[in-house]
């Protein structure tokens, strides 16, 4: 009888395949986040409203032409004992002319992704701190934060490191100007 010598599976390769192995119920998310794994029920209405009016003014508006996924997974550089995390933003947006999203597999890198959109909902610390240092971390230039706790809308900016740089934050009902390669005013009116 031969003995095979294995490796031995570190903790993070061990959650990295609970993980993967998940099976969530129909129309919940499972995302791989600074370590934990976090599972969402489907959104509200409310939650789809302001996705749907964010994407139908960033479609008709923007300088140029964009590409939007609503359920697109994304492997992230990681901060933690995890090597990535995986996250599934509420909204990502990438040019047309880069076609992100043609045979991307369900995670793919975030390489060329313009913004990512979420919107509060079960768990908004997890929106408003750890996807915000992941998206960082992932140098994604722009991170769009619809907060319906605070009714505000934040817009974060210049990725470095763990964090952003800059931010802007406006209470729904004012404009918030989206930079190249959007160039308009994110009107929030309609989030009253």
């Amino acid at each position: 009888m031969s003995v095979v010598a294995h490796e031995p599976i570190t903790a993070a390769e061990g959650l990295l395949e609970t993980f993967m192995g998940l099976d969530t119920p129909e129309g919940f998310r499972a995302e791989l986040i600074e370590g934990e794994i976090v599972v969402t029920p489907p959104p509200d209405g409310d939650h789809e409203h302001y996705i749907s009016r964010i994407m139908r003014q960033v479609v008709r508006r923007s300088r140029i032409d964009m590409d939007f996924s609503g359920n697109k997974g994304l492997k992230l550089r990681s901060g933690g004992a995890c090597p990535r995390d995986y996250l599934v933003p509420d909204g990502t947006f990438a040019p047309l002319d880069l076609d992100l999203y043609r045979g991307a597999g369900s995670w793919m890198p975030c390489d060329g992704v313009a913004m990512v959109l979420e919107v509060t909902s079960s768990k908004p610390q997890t929106d408003r701190e750890a996807k915000r240092r992941c998206y960082a971390r992932g140098r994604i230039p722009l991170y769009l934060l619809i907060d319906r706790d605070d009714s505000s809308v934040t817009l974060f900016s210049d990725p470095r490191g763990d964090d952003y740089r800059q931010h802007s934050t406006l209470p729904f009902g004012k404009s918030l100007a989206l930079p190249e390669p959007f160039a308009f005013d994110l009107e929030t009116t309609d989030f009253l």
